[in-house]
Order: structure tokens, then C-alpha cells, then sequence
């Protein structure tokens, strides 16, 4: 029989969740059925798609590190050990980073910090690691972050750091090289069909045909799409951006559930039918932060969310894919990227020794202090007006071991929490409790 204290905390579950997907559990039950399903696999799985939970936790908590430069600065919103992988910058390398910028935000720089080392502690826990060699890799991963901030504080000039094939080794290495291995028409052939002589999408269950409607809609949101790239980063228009097919798409990861999205098929490099170019126009969802904070100011910067995100990019990671660009269709503002062959994640399945894992997670600590602290030379923001990598570290000054236990102790003992709020989240998914959305 649950105690009081567990059905009030079941309680805050279903409530935090519903609160955030109301409108889109009501759209697409079906695919938050999906999402649940997913969440309902282990606890990790339910952490990473209930960030709305974790920020409901610790908005409401005092944060030591936060003053008032370090407690608005640009936040990923959503730094888990998951959300790092491979991507093709901007000048044509091969890159190890962080990815998927769909919570950023303004906040406590150590919001990222701490989401990402209970995620780690989750790791572990699920590799039966003990205590004592978590503790360890938790801090290997904030001294590998501390010291990379440190490093952006003492240059007078931005530095191009990134992790690449060139000084990478083991697993993050090894992704880099599969990545490298990957070819745009693969990619194409996998998705695409010919029809008189040029490529269109294929069908399968994940895509949809438009009627003409939602066609001719979606081509107009996609023409004010391109007047958001940078002048820097524009392609030949003669050319380059000809849409050659459209069509609806669906399947998306945990966190896009019930996202209305569109794969858009464009002429690229050149009209050789190898180098077309597949976009993904998906609408953008309200970040998970935003929903605990005093978010007045932050909001109307922006025209919408689709403007958020991109803008949130180019300010966390230096060199965006070229293609990065937002719109609005019927009022609703989506973001566009290209779906690219050399996107490839991290696959912890394959790194399981703390030797090896140390390794990984003090590459994850320098990734992370890069998205804090440098920036897109197409990045226009003026919301955060100063140097990140100073306030950081005036605030950690002669404290930085107290941050280490504090952020240590932190993600062990949340870890323990999301382990009890999973089977908490189980229960209520399984009595259909959450927006309505039944377990069959």
C-alpha cells in the first residue's frame, strides 16, 4: 500500500506531466501511448522524457551557484548522457558534440550540470556500478568541465575547441569514424524512390502524401524559412533550396511526441541526384524550463518557438549546420535542419568499464563547458550581454571542490529519487491516469 508521501509525489507526476503535454496528449494520444510506452522501459527512459519533471524539482530549490549573471545564461535544457553525438559543421568537419537544442533556454548554468550527472548516476546504477566508481565519474566529468571553462576565461580570443577525429580516442573516436564512414546517398536511397528521373520520397508507415492544401501551406512556410538563414551561410538560390517533394512525417524520439513534422526534399550541392538534400520542418514545442520560471522577459524576444530554438543553437554551438533555420505555419512556429547522414549518437550500450566510461564523460565535461561558453559566429543574441565563462568562474572561485560535492551528492541522491518516480510513473500510466492517455 503506498504512503502518503508516495501518492503525493505520484500525484505531482501525472499533474507536471499533464500540465506540459495537455494539448498534445489531447492531439495525439496515440503517440503520447508511444512516448509512455517508451518512458515505462527503465528509469533512464522516464528521465529523459520528463524534463518537466526535473526543472519542477529544482526551480523550487536553492541553488548556491546561481548569482545574477550565472543564474541567466544559455542553457541546453535538457544535457543528458544521451544528448551527445556526432554532427557536420558548418566548415565540413566531422564533430563530436552536443545535440538536440529543443529545451534550451535561459537559466542556472548548473541546471545543465545537474540534469546531466543524475543522468549519469542513472547510467551507472543500470550498469551495476557502484556507488564509490559513480561518485568518481561524476566528478571526473565536472573537474573536466571546470578546467575547460577556465580555459575559455584565460583567452583573449575565441577558440575554436572541438572534439573531432584528430584528439578523440576510444568510443567517442570510434562514432566519429562511423560517422565519417556514412554517405549522403545512403542516406537518400534509404528514403527515396525515382519517378521520372528525379528523386521523391518513398512510401512507408512513418511518412504521409498532403493533400493540396496542407501542400501549398507547408511551400509557403517553407519560402519564409529561407530568409532566416544567415547571409553567411546561404547556398546558391539558383540552385540550391528547389523543392522536389513533401510529405508528413511521424516516428520521432521521446521528446517529440505528438509534434506535427515535415520532410522536405530539395535540390542540393548540384543536380546530380546524389546530393539532394533532406530537410525536416517540425513544429517546436515549449521548453520544459520555461514552465518554472519567470519567463516574461525571455518570451518576447522571441516571435515563437521555432525563433527560440534556432536562436538558442547558434548561441550553444559554435558552427550550426547551414541549413538551421525556423518559419511559421498557421501561426505556429516550427524549426527546420537538415536530416543528415553523419548524425550519429553515443551508444553507451557498448561502454560499460569505468575505465573506458572516464574517458567518455571527461570528453562529455569539456563538450559541455564548450555550449556555455562560445557561440555561432551567426549568433545575433543580445539576452545574454556578457562573458559566460567569467561569471562561471567568479562563482566557482576557491569553491570549485564544494561545486563537485554539491553537484556529486546532488545526482546520486536524484538518481535514487527518478529510480521511485518511475514505478510511481508505471502505476499511473498502467490506471490511466496521465491526460487520459490509456496503456491499451
Amino acid at each position: 500500500m503506498a504512503t502518503k508521501a508516495q501518492t503525493k509525489r505520484q500525484q505531482l507526476i501525472v499533474d507536471v506531466l499533464d500540465d506540459a503535454f495537455r494539448d498534445l496528449m489531447k492531439a495525439d494520444p496515440h503517440a503520447f501511448r508511444v512516448k509512455f510506452r517508451k518512458m515505462a522501459a527503465d528509469p533512464f527512459a522516464f528521465y529523459r522524457g520528463s524534463a518537466c519533471l526535473f526543472y519542477a524539482d529544482v526551480t523550487g530549490m536553492r541553488d548556491t551557484w546561481a548569482d545574477d549573471r550565472t543564474s541567466r545564461v544559455w542553457i541546453h535544457g535538457d544535457l543528458h548522457a544521451e544528448n551527445f553525438g556526432t554532427y557536420m559543421n558548418s566548415h565540413g568537419r566531422m564533430v563530436f558534440d552536443v545535440n538536440d537544442f529543443d529545451e534550451a533556454y535561459i537559466g542556472h548554468f548548473s541546471w545543465d550540470l545537474r540534469r546531466f550527472v543524475a543522468s549519469l548516476a542513472l547510467l551507472g546504477w543500470q550498469k551495476a556500478l557502484p556507488d564509490e566508481t559513480i561518485r568518481d565519474l561524476v566528478g571526473k566529468y565536472l573537474r573536466a568541465y571546470l578546467a575547460q571553462v577556465s580555459h575559455y576565461a584565460k583567452i583573449t580570443e575565441d577558440d575554436d575547441f572541438a572534439l573531432h577525429l584528430d584528439n578523440t580516442t576510444g568510443p567517442v573516436h570510434d562514432v566519429l569514424v562511423q560517422a565519417r564512414t556514412a554517405s549522403r546517398v545512403a542516406l537518400l536511397d534509404g528514403i527515396t524512390r525515382f519517378e521520372d528521373h528525379v528523386r521523391v520520397f518513398a512510401h512507408d508507415g512513418s511518412v504521409r502524401r498532403l493533400g493540396k492544401a496542407e501542400r501549398r501551406a507547408v511551400g509557403e512556410a517553407f519560402a519564409g524559412y529561407l530568409d532566416t538563414i544567415p547571409e553567411s551561410k546561404r547556398f546558391d538560390r539558383d540552385l540550391f533550396y528547389d523543392v522536389r517533394d513533401v510529405v508528413g512525417k511521424s516516428g520521432f524520439g521521446i521528446g517529440s511526441a505528438g509534434l506535427p513534422a515535415f520532410n522536405v526534399l530539395v535540390e542540393g550541392y548540384s543536380q546530380s541526384l546524389d546530393n539532394d538534400v533532406v530537410l525536416s520542418m517540425k513544429q517546436a514545442n515549449v521548453p520544459a524550463v520555461s514552465r518554472f520560471v519567470d519567463s516574461a522577459e525571455v518570451d518576447r524576444y522571441f516571435a515563437h518557438e521555432g525563433h527560440r530554438t534556432v536562436v538558442s543553437q547558434r548561441a550553444l554551438q559554435v558552427h550550426t549546420d547551414p541549413l538551421l533555420g525556423y518559419t511559421d505555419l498557421d501561426g505556429v512556429g516550427f524549426l527546420v535542419a537538415e536530416v543528415s547522414p553523419y548524425e550519429f549518437d553515443l551508444d553507451w550500450g557498448e561502454v560499460n568499464e569505468p575505465d573506458e566510461m572516464a574517458g567518455v564523460v571527461q570528453d562529455l565535461g569539456r563538450a559541455t563547458a564548450k555550449i556555455h561558453c562560445a557561440s555561432d559566429e551567426d549568433s545575433e543574441q543580445d539576452l545574454v550581454n556578457f562573458q559566460t565563462e567569467e561569471a562561471i568562474c567568479a562563482v566557482v572561485e576557491g569553491r570549485r571542490r564544494e561545486l563537485v560535492a554539491d553537484l556529486t551528492d546532488f545526482g546520486v541522491e536524484y538518481a535514487e529519487r527518478v529510480r521511485r518516480d518511475h514505478a510511481l510513473f508505471v502505476d499511473a500510466f498502467r490506471e490511466g491516469r496521465i491526460g487520459g492517455v490509456s496503456a491499451t
